[in-house]
């Protein structure tokens, strides 16, 4: 891990980086040129109150007539209260832009999260992604609602101030000008350090997230592990990291301020002093000038310090910024909404592996298949089988596309699967596994899944084929029935059947069966079984088996073992080979 200071020394790129997000306010442009008139206007109105003020003071103080002094008071209240419409107007108009802006950043977010390869959520954990979504997004609400809008107020402020008290007594201007490089060069030493902190606990708030979500997926092995106490000691750890870096980050702001108070306000005191001294000697006009030159001080002071915090909230959403772009940065496959398949894309079912090899993008060193070659005719059976670590499950992931090929080549119909769009080549597969994931809604919402436009009528059929009516109807709300976070109210075979409905309604060209039936008991494996018979016909199917009894009818075995096809041919020719892997393998299993 970098230190800190190497970290300082490098480019600083953030704000740059971060103005990136402003692509997000464009379609906005009219709100937001009317907010910032708003912005403009209500400054101005800030800016005429102490001139205001000090011309009151000298009507007072040079006997004018009641009537000059009531109508330059209402004019005051006046200006006053335009200060305050416009304010309201800016904030509204902030907001409204911020909310529309965000609401673009968070689809684009997860449209571009949802889009990325496989590889990428091998690097990131799904707590962490989430947080980037949610904490990181939030950070960046509060700095586009208020702080940069507050930071352009405060910049007009500081200018426009700046004239007038040159307007008012240039000599005592200066004067007050010699405190501004201390206070600039205190905001730019303590706002590097406070970016660093902010993105050290933006880091740690995303781990904190990670434990607290993967706990609560994993609550079953939590609980059955009786590890409620680890879990509860990791996460404290985290939370008690994020709070030694917020406690960290505290003391250099408190500092920060605490600096900028002193220097501030030792301005003023320093103002009044030599103004005082300017009016006895006559270089000051009046005491209305010095109340006016005070005031403005005031302001500008109040603007300095706003606007040194608000560079410090800026530093902070840096940070959050940059992991969202790092997000946006990672190149995303290229999907389409497909509602149909084009002809010239259409698969007919044969498929080929020729010569293939494969190593996941964690471990580049490894190959898990190891020039592999195996073909499937159309409509035809066919199973993989080996025992475990053998390869078998990574065929899923390279037929989906999830992964490419590292040498050789996946054909469908004697075409490299290369040159098939991604969604075109997915929508025409379908998967059923063993460990089946169902989202969190209804039955009827799961089944629906394999194919959104289906009709009531066509999701029926598909869970009267896949065996699941009559437990579905068992249940007192039916189709409606919450099946719970990942279908934890369903057992095995009642999550199996769901999933076969699902890939009927999808109506594959190719399906894959990976260990389909192996987790379940005697009876629920012959109604899933019957299912899956009904499922097959008319398709390429491709059944991943550790059991050899289910995959005895394949037109064609295809033996695996550490990464390699070691045999291929059908269950009677396989069981015949003398000291075959195949043979062994049903030796054990049939003995046992």
């Amino acid at each position: 891990m970098q230190s800190n200071e190497s970290k300082i020394s490098q480019p600083k790129s953030g704000l740059k980086r971060t103005l990136r997000l402003y692509q997000y306010v464009k379609p906005y442009y009219l709100e937001f040129f009317a907010a910032m008139l708003f912005l403009l206007l209500a400054s101005l109105a800030g800016l005429a109150i102490p001139y205001l003020l000090g011309q009151l003071v000298d009507f007072g103080s040079k006997n004018h007539l009641a009537g000059d002094i009531n109508r330059l008071g209402l004019l005051l209240t006046a200006v006053l209260g335009g200060q305050a419409i416009f304010s309201f107007f800016r904030v509204i108009l902030f907001v409204n832009i911020t909310e529309k802006a965000l609401s673009s950043l968070r689809q684009n977010i997860y449209n571009h999260l949802i889009q990325l390869p496989m590889a990428f959520f091998l690097k990131r954990r799904v707590g962490e992604l989430n947080s980037r979504i949610s904490s990181d997004i939030s950070l960046l609400q509060e700095t586009f609602t208020t702080t940069i809008a507050e930071f352009i107020r405060n910049f007009v402020l500081l200018i426009g101030g700046l004239v007038l008290l040159m307007n008012t007594s240039f000599k005592l201007t200066l004067f007050m000008m010699a405190i501004l490089p201390v206070i600039l060069g205190i905001a730019l030493f303590f706002g590097k350090y406070l970016r660093i902190f902010s993105k050290n606990a933006q880091e740690r708030i995303a781990e904190s997230n990670t434990i607290l979500e993967e706990t609560l997926q994993g609550v079953l092995n939590v609980k059955a592990f009786a590890n409620e106490f680890f879990e509860m000691k990791r996460y404290k750890q985290k939370v008690q990291e994020t709070a030694t870096i917020g406690m960290k980050s505290g003391k250099f702001r408190g500092a920060f301020t605490a600096l900028l108070t002193m220097c501030l306000f030792g301005a003023i005191v320093a103002v009044i002093w030599k103004g005082a001294l300017l009016i006895a000697s006559g270089e000051m006009k009046s005491a209305g000038d010095l109340v006016s030159f005070v005031v403005y001080a005031a302001l500008i002071g109040g603007a300095f310090t706003e606007l040194a915090d608000a560079y410090a909230n800026i530093q902070k959403s840096i940070g959050a910024t940059e992991h969202l772009l790092e997000i946006l940065d990672e190149p995303a496959e290229i999907l389409t909404d497909v509602t149909e398949i084009d002809p010239k894309h259409t698969l007919k079912g044969q498929i080929s592996f020729r010569h293939v090899s494969f190593s996941y993008p964690s471990r580049p060193d490894r190959y898990v298949l190891n020039d592999i070659s195996f073909s499937v005719a159309p409509d035809q059976k066919i199973a993989v089988v080996g025992p475990s670590g053998a390869g078998k499950s990574t065929i899923v992931s390279l037929l989906l596309r999830l992964y490419d090929p590292a040498h050789g080549n996946i054909y469908f119909d004697e075409r490299d699967s290369k040159t098939f769009p991604f969604s075109a080549l997915r929508s025409q597969i379908a998967v059923v596994l063993q460990d089946v994931f169902l989202f969190g809604g209804s039955i009827y919402d799961n089944i629906a899944y394999g194919n959104p436009g289906a009709s009531k009528e066509q999701i029926m059929m598909a869970a009267r084929q896949a065996n699941a009516v009559e437990f579905i109807n068992s249940f007192p709300d039916g189709f409606s029935t919450l099946v719970g976070d990942r279908g934890v109210q369903l057992s095995g075979g009642q999550r199996q059947r769901i999933a076969i409905a699902r890939a009927l309604l999808r109506n594959p060209r190719i399906l894959i069966l990976d260990e389909a039936t192996s987790a379940l008991d005697s009876e629920s494996e012959r109604l899933v079984q019957d299912a899956l018979d009904k499922l097959m016909k008319g398709r390429t199917c491709i059944i991943i088996a550790h059991r050899l009894s289910t995959v005895r009818e394949a037109n064609k075995i295809v033996v695996m073992d550490k990464g390699h096809v070691v045999e291929v041919g059908t269950h009677q020719e396989l069981i015949a080979l003398e000291g075959g892997v195949y043979q062994h393998l049903s030796a054990m299993q049939f003995a046992n």
